[in-house]
């Protein structure tokens, strides 16, 4: 029984940590273009977009976790926006980073998933994405949130054990190119609040006043971020 089961874990481990062919191009554009028909569209972004702030705020939780705070909860919201609280010191680099994780979370894992397909990692890529899924459901503390994160944690399950693997293929080049577009999207929405006198109390602001740098300085960051980002990725994704 003990050999059966360290063969098994064996061929498990094999399995995710090995590589897969890529699929042709055709597929890498067609997801590209699939994904950019839930981001840049204002209907379909307003659904798509939970998947984004699910980023946003796990990034949020993580860097508080990384930098030594307390992370007490994470609450998602039906109108897209999102709540991390956590315990520490109310200024410093751990706060500085934590704030700053938000909105550079969605394309830097982006850009971390296009690192791995690119490397032909499709498994593992969809093993990670399920494995931080179920940790950050651990943390939420609202029915919304909760269900938001079964429902996208669950499709991964379900893509990852019962799809074949051009479909994994297609379902993994989708979502990187998904993060990768809706992680530029979002610092561009809040520009455009701040520009009405909105957002007051914004993740850039925040930042603003624990480093008294301009929240401007801090938006252009996140443009940055995520451009460059988007630009990286995309061209490991396309194999340039």
């Amino acid at each position: 029984m003990a050999s059966t089961a360290s063969a098994s874990l064996a061929s498990l481990w094999d399995e995710v940590s090995g590589t897969q062919p890529d699929p042709d191009v055709w597929v890498v554009v067609a997801t590209l273009v699939a994904a950019a028909a839930v981001v840049v569209p204002q209907g379909p972004w307003r659904l798509s977009r939970n998947a984004i702030t699910i980023a946003h705020e796990g990034g949020h939780g993580l860097v508080a976790l990384l930098t030594g705070r307390t992370l007490t909860g994470i609450r998602l919201h039906s109108d897209t926006s999102g709540l991390t609280v956590s315990r520490g010191k109310p200024d410093g680099i751990g706060m500085i980073l934590t704030a700053a994780a938000g909105y550079t979370a969605p394309p830097l894992l982006g850009l971390g998933g296009a690192a791995l397909l690119g490397a032909g990692r499709i498994t593992l890529l969809l093993w990670l994405a399920t494995a931080l899924l179920v940790a950050m459901l651990v943390m939420i503390r609202n029915a919304y949130g909760a269900l938001s994160v079964l429902v996208t944690g669950g499709t991964f399950v379900l893509v990852s054990w019962l799809a074949g693997p051009q479909v994994q293929a297609a379902f993994a080049y989708a979502v990187v190119w998904f993060l990768l577009l809706g992680g530029v999207r979002p610092a561009f929405e809040l520009q455009a609040k701040r520009a009405r006198g909105g957002a007051g109390d914004s993740d850039a602001d925040q930042l603003s006043r624990l480093t008294h740098v301009p929240a401007g300085l801090w938006l252009f960051l996140f443009h940055a971020v995520s451009l460059c980002a988007l630009l990286g990725g995309g061209r490991w994704l396309l194999g340039l």
